[in-house]
């Protein structure tokens, strides 16, 4: 998804708020009219300021209603009618709930008509504030803003029909850089050079070995990848079908997470984070304090890792080694000295099969670096890895580059999320797991997202923390 789409669909939900307050002040003005008072005198007695106390609330409660029918998910080539008749259901069900809420309550309010005139209100401004929207994302992608970059692979008849529909209605957002009549690994190079967000995959006649290597190319390289319906007879996980140029198009997404999951799952991350931070202050000054006091400075150690899309950024942790034997860059040529102990230290005390390593009885570690170690003392400074956006506070976990030159083409799903400090391999066996067990929960974790899925990893992690682990 295109940062652009976000930040529109984060805009919808106060324009639509907005909207709903309008059409409560015009239904309320409306109602003193003198054709609406000749038809029928007003029996109430409520000002402009007390109704608008009422309405505020109103309005918020609207808002989850539209949320929950999912008024809010992005579907960019869904057509108008369509996202007006979801307004229209959307505003009919809020007024049932209005209704609901006065024969329960049995509120004193004697106007029908404010009650049904708001709701007429309400899906003119709400249909209004979308066909704005809609008419402000057309400009932007006329004018070359927040296009997706596509290369459509299939038959010629079909790609240069979607070719020309495209080109020739800038609105839906798309810009088409190349076609090509079939897929092969000599295309991969060239694919990579023009940075593009999805393939359209229209070949009814290909391959299945074809259509596979060309998907495999696109999670390698964390792009979109979209075919015809008529491609593939089989289903994913996280499935989409659209009709584009009126021809049906079905993407298979990595996760569920998008739209506002993403959101929710960054809001999530940066309140939890901060939460954390602040609770747990005393405990980060203490610990930094005895770090300094046992081994000197650096107290943060910077470890290079992997994070999502491939990106590298250096996760903060308490070092918990001796200076002269930490490595990485921030260290210098002791760094490069500590890799050569450090690999042969992983031939004779290495306790994991696979790409990654674990030392059993590390005699690098300091005395209180086992400690904060064994109580994972030394991951809390990730939480600001967290508030910079480099990490989740779940998600798969975070390996190191050398790690992932090894396995990166075999599992490059586990970097569709942003890593995180806990997830479901940590909670499920720790530092116990073998590397398959690991990526097979991390792939897990990120096909079947949920938001109260991280709640519950997230809730358990301190549990899990005073088991022991194997390798320290």
């Amino acid at each position: 998804m295109k940062r652009s789409e976000v930040i529109l669909m984060v805009l919808q939900v106060p324009l639509d708020f907005l909207m709903l307050i309008l059409a409560g002040i015009s239904a309320y003005y409306l109602r003193f009219t003198d054709w609406a008072i000749d038809m029928k005198p007003v029996v109430f007695e409520m000002s402009i300021f007390e109704f608008m106390d009422v309405m505020i609330w109103v309005a918020l409660g609207w808002i989850v209603i539209f949320a929950i029918l999912n008024l809010y998910s992005i579907d960019p080539n869904r057509k108008f009618a369509r996202d007006l008749a979801r307004v229209v259901f959307a505003c009919s069900v809020g007024l049932a709930a209005i209704a609901v809420y006065i024969v329960f309550t049995q509120q004193l309010f004697d106007s029908r008509f404010l009650v049904a005139a708001g709701w007429g209100f309400a899906v003119f401004y709400v249909g209004l504030g979308r066909f704005v929207m809609r008419g402000i994302k057309s400009l932007l992608y006329r004018g070359g803003i927040g296009l997706r970059r596509i290369v459509i692979i299939g038959s010629e008849e079909i790609a240069n029909n979607v070719t020309n529909v495209l080109k020739r209605r800038r609105e839906l957002g798309y810009d088409v850089v190349a076609t090509f009549g079939q897929y092969s690994k000599k295309l991969d190079t060239e694919l990579k050079a023009m940075h593009i967000n999805e393939i359209i995959f229209t070949n009814p006649r290909a391959d299945e070995e074809e259509a596979l290597a060309a998907m495999q190319f696109c999670n390698q390289n964390h792009i979109v990848f979209k075919y015809s319906a008529d491609v593939f007879a089989t289903y994913s996980a996280n499935m989409s079908v659209t009709a584009l140029a009126g021809v049906p198009i079905v993407e298979l997404r990595r996760t569920s997470l998008d739209g506002w999951g993403r959101v929710g799952k960054r809001i999530f991350d940066i309140i939890v984070s901060i939460l954390v931070i602040v609770l747990l202050s005393p405990i980060l000054l203490i610990a930094a304090l005895i770090i300094l006091l046992e081994t000197g400075r650096p107290i943060i150690y910077k470890n290079e890792r992997v994070g999502i899309r491939g990106r590298r950024f250096f996760t903060f942790k308490f070092r918990s080694m001796y200076k002269e034997d930490s490595t990485g860059p921030q260290f210098g040529k002791d760094g490069e000295r500590a890799e050569e102990k450090e690999q042969l230290l992983i031939k004779k005390q290495n306790s994991k099969k696979g790409p990654i390593y674990k030392i059993q009885d590390d005699p690098r570690v300091t005395r209180f670096g086992r400690f904060i170690r064994r109580w994972s003392v030394d991951e809390l400074p990730q939480f600001f890895n967290v508030i910079k956006g480099e990490m989740s506070i779940v998600g798969p976990r975070p390996h190191q580059p050398r790690e992932v030159e090894k396995y990166e083409k075999r599992y490059p799903i586990v970097f569709t999320l942003k890593p995180g400090i806990t997830g479901l391999a940590q909670i499920s066996g720790r530092s116990d797991l073998s590397f398959e067990e690991e990526m097979k929960l991390d792939i897990l974790y990120t096909e079947r997202w949920s938001l109260l899925q991280d709640v519950v990893i997230f809730i358990k992690t301190p549990f899990i923390v005073f088991k022991k682990r194997k390798a320290l």
